[in-house]
């Protein structure tokens, strides 16, 4: 439900609301909030509500610290796992100068601007994600091991299958707030989950992944268990994908779809610094399905962009490369970007590359091109590309490629 000021206000009385919590995510992704009472929401909705933004990563230094949060009303949702009395809702907010101006490195407005200018070029983008992440036992102190919670494998069932009850109460509790979950299994990995989602406009699908990760981390906590995200969290088992769907409804009704993956594919390499942004990320493709090459094909798993067989509103494209260490709101900018160039440019896909690159000699996969390999690669092409210095602030490229850029990918 998208919600007014004024229907916010009075939801808030009528459900004796006693926390209002603003959500905000730094230049990585890491999802930070500044909790409010009922009495101060006329003034967050009016003014703001200020914050030190130099201790937050991309936000600046003490020179010019005080910035300002700004709820969304539409984006109202309850916390269900909080007490039912001293009730706890969540905003997504805008990140603001003193003087109303938007804050150039609030990755969630830079996603708003590329909605915004592909509308006016006459095109509108669709995203759904499918996260995979494992599910890790406590140790003796209560902090994640690298334990798998069990042995499982694809698509097992219980009793093999213990994640079934944690993957329940996930889906359970995003339906609560008002989130479709599609579907989810067990993966591969022991211990691994996936749990996808219904394709919705960009801002709300990366508003969607942000809230999936947090709920997961609450509910295996809540069972004594960790959910981690990262990309690679045990060697010599799949690693973690971020699978974005994506599509694009043209609005003189043509078929966009090819020319879109086109341009996703002609500046992979570029973004791929912001779809994989730790060293963790780089020990993941090539292995297990996670893909190397920069090809594309049609229901083919080993490639990086495939096209499902899939007809009518369900027609898109899956990238198959990022990772849940990726900025939902930062990659899906960049993939509409990407896109949009490959549309308005006409340009042409390549051959399909209707091949197993898990099975294909040195000789086949020699003829494509590949991404990029570690993390200081990916910097390189980021830092050398025209496109990106079009479409990601210059601290937002700094910190991504300078000595503190690499995450820790233990905080996923």
């Amino acid at each position: 439900m998208n919600y007014s000021m004024q229907e916010v206000m009075q939801y808030v009385e009528e459900e004796d609301v006693k926390f209002i919590r603003l959500a905000f995510c730094d230049v990585f992704g890491r999802q930070k909030n500044i909790s409010i009472m009922p009495r101060e929401l006329p003034r967050a909705f009016e003014y703001g509500i200020a914050f030190d933004a130099s201790s937050v990563a991309g936000f600046g230094d003490e020179t010019r610290s005080d910035l300002l949060l700004r709820p969304e009303p539409e984006t109202l949702m309850m916390l269900p796992w909080r007490p039912e009395h001293g009730k706890v809702v969540r905003m997504f907010s805008s990140v603001t100068y003193p003087d109303g101006s938007l804050f150039a490195c609030d990755t969630r407005s830079l996603l708003k601007k590329a909605v915004q200018e592909a509308a006016q070029a006459g095109y509108e983008f669709f995203f759904g994600a499918e996260q995979e992440f494992y599910l890790f036992r406590l140790d003796e102190d209560g902090n994640p091991s690298h334990q798998p919670y069990d042995n499982a494998g694809y698509m097992d069932i219980a009793p093999e299958d213990r994640g079934e009850n944690i993957r329940r109460e996930i889906c359970l509790t995003l339906e609560q707030m008002g989130i479709r979950p599609e579907s989810s299994h067990h993966e591969e990995g022991p211990g691994q989950n996936e749990i996808d989602f219904r394709y919705s406009d960009a801002v709300t699908a990366a508003d969607n992944a942000m809230t999936f990760r947090t709920v997961a981390r609450t509910v295996a906590q809540r069972n004594g268990l960790a959910a981690d995200f990262s990309a690679k969290p045990l060697a010599g088992k799949p690693g973690n994908g971020f699978h974005i769907n994506v599509s694009v409804k043209a609005a003189d009704g043509s078929d966009q779809l090819l020319p879109m993956i086109a341009g996703i594919l002609n500046k992979i390499g570029d973004i791929t610094l912001f779809l994989n942004p730790t060293e963790n990320s780089y020990q993941r493709f090539g292995s297990d399905r996670a893909p190397k090459y920069i090809s594309w094909s049609r229901e083919n798993r080993s490639q990086l962009v495939r096209v499902p067989a899939a007809q009518g509103e369900y027609r898109r494209a899956e990238l198959r490369s990022p990772d849940p260490t990726a900025n939902p709101y930062l990659g899906f900018a960049l993939i509409i970007y990407a896109g949009l160039q490959g549309i308005v440019n006409g340009k042409l896909l390549p051959p399909a590359a209707d091949i197993n690159f898990y099975k294909a000699t040195e000789a086949v996969c020699a003829r494509y091109p590949q991404l990029p390999a570690d993390l200081n690669a990916a910097c390189r092409a980021a830092l050398a590309s025209s496109f990106v210095r079009v479409h990601v602030p210059e601290p937002i490229l700094d910190l991504y490629c300078g000595a503190g850029s690499v995450k820790d990918s233990a905080n996923f």
